[in-house]
């Protein structure tokens, strides 16, 4: 059985692809810095999936990848939180060229960025490096070149969706006017797929995208039409990049790192070259379906809660670019701890309100969430935009608002969260169902003379917040 090597696994793309190359009958060897945030699918045959921990950062850590690989996806992007993710790139890049010449891979596959090579924004000349490099490897390699994905849970249709939903009219920014071709997630991943060990494509790169080339501007209004919405927008040409930048920052789900990004490259006309789509066209036959097809298909999927993967499940949609073991074992020494317990009605009950805390559920004591998610929203963090990628289940790595799951076990009854806020410190909240009890405990470190004037200022409503979310949880009101 060929084993096929995929970096980024916890990603957005990594996650759907893992599926795609067990379907197909090969081996998944998944890379992920943490295995903490590796959560198997359920439905793919355990034997089909092997995880290693690897940072492509730290070369000594890809010894952990076995040598006996056949292909390779390249699907790592480090556009979070450091100003320097391009030298972060460019090294993970050098790395995975070095070392992927050592192993028996036949083939290499990286999913990069529409680019107009004349002029190019920092995050898509950070993919244009990572691309040069890449091609300079021995293994032979194949670049897809994708602008807009459309699909449940992507950061670019999430910033569609909140645009229309949220704002009836609009005054935006000038780029709304850019040209962009959008792709569907279904028709990346078929690509993706089919392009692997196509001798053709070797040593190429390929644009990919629906037939449309539409500016954003016409997207955001064709959104508007499907879902029967009224929507008016007026574009101006004195919004400055950084404007632009909060101005998505405060009305999307969108980091402001991440906003800052996309301003960049969304100021740049990006569309695909005729001839390298009809070609890539031509090897894989994939005819990519239209722009309102997978918008359709997208909101098919949202409304059916059938959301594979998330972008606020990485760590791109977090302030913190770390690994979760950091922060595994909730401290006791020089912490304020918050902790209480009360006896539930129903066990399974009281795990099934647990677990469907959060997003468009809720937090029960919703009054005082919603202020702190405004108030850390003000400060430059994720606020209770984030939302959770599915009603009532939880694994791993997701974000859950302004939090990040640590550890999820629902036969267990036990969840701990890691706060992701704007805080002078650090902050955990557990939960762990033990003799009829739930426990319900809140652990905050704090950083200094600041951090322990924050806690007293909070503490008078912690009994608001906690009593009353401990009653609710366990059934009691």
């Amino acid at each position: 059985m060929k084993k096929i090597l995929l970096t980024g696994a916890t990603g957005y793309i990594g996650k759907r692809m893992i599926s795609v190359i067990a379907a197909q009958g090969y081996k998944v060897v998944c890379c992920c810095r943490d295995a903490t945030r590796f959560s198997k699918n359920t439905d793919i045959d355990e034997s089909l999936i092997e995880v290693v921990e690897v940072d492509f950062l730290k070369p000594e850590t890809l010894e952990n990848i076995p040598k006996d690989i056949s292909g390779a996806y390249y699907l790592m992007h480090s556009m979070s939180n450091t100003h320097d993710y391009e030298d972060s790139e460019k090294k993970c890049a050098e790395n995975f060229a070095a070392f992927i010449e050592t192993t028996e891979c036949q083939h290499v596959v990286y999913l990069s960025g529409l680019v107009n090579e004349k002029e190019l924004s920092k995050h898509l000349g950070s993919r244009f490096q990572v691309e040069r490099i890449l091609m300079e490897c021995k293994i032979p390699v194949t670049v897809l070149r994708a602008g807009i994905i459309i699909g449940s849970g992507s950061a670019s249709f999430e910033i569609i969706r909140d645009l229309v939903e949220k704002l009836p009219v609009m005054v935006a920014p000038r780029w709304l006017d850019t040209k962009c071709q959008p792709i569907g997630i279904a028709n990346v991943l078929d690509f993706l797929i089919f392009v692997l060990f196509k001798e053709e494509s070797f040593h190429k790169s390929f644009d990919i995208g629906c037939d449309d080339v539409l500016t954003y501007k016409q997207m955001l209004m064709e959104f508007a039409r499907i879902r029967n919405l009224k929507r008016k927008i007026f574009t101006l040409p004195v919004m400055t990049p950084k404007l632009s930048s909060y101005w998505l920052y405060f009305i999307t789900s969108t980091s402001y790192n991440l906003a800052t990004a996309l301003v960049g490259s969304m100021k740049i006309e990006v569309i695909c070259r005729p001839e390298s789509l009809g070609e890539i066209k031509r090897i894989t036959g994939i005819q990519p379906f239209s722009y309102e097809t997978a918008l359709k298909r997208t909101l098919a999927k949202i409304q059916a809660n059938e959301i594979v993967s998330s972008w606020k499940d990485s760590f791109i949609s977090s302030r913190r670019d770390t690994s979760l073991k950091d922060f595994m074992e909730v401290p006791h020494y020089g912490c304020f701890t918050d902790l209480r317990s009360m006896e539930y009605d129903d066990r399974e009950k009281c795990i099934e309100r647990i677990f469907r805390l959060g997003g468009a559920n809720g937090w029960y004591g919703q009054s005082l969430w919603k202020i702190r998610g405004f108030m850390d929203l003000l400060v430059g963090g994720p606020g209770l935009r984030r939302g959770r990628t599915h009603p009532d289940r939880l694994h791993e790595g997701d974000a859950l608002d302004f939090w990040r799951v640590l550890y999820a076990d629902r036969q267990e009854g036990k969840l701990i969260l890691f706060a992701e806020m704007k805080l002078p410190g650090e902050a955990w909240l557990m939960f762990k169902m033990y003799r009829g009890k739930l426990w319900q405990k809140a652990v905050f470190r704090p950083h200094g003379i600041s951090g322990r004037l924050y806690w007293y200022s909070v503490l008078p409503f912690h009994g608001i917040i906690f009593k009353g979310m401990l009653k609710k949880l366990t059934g009691h009101s």
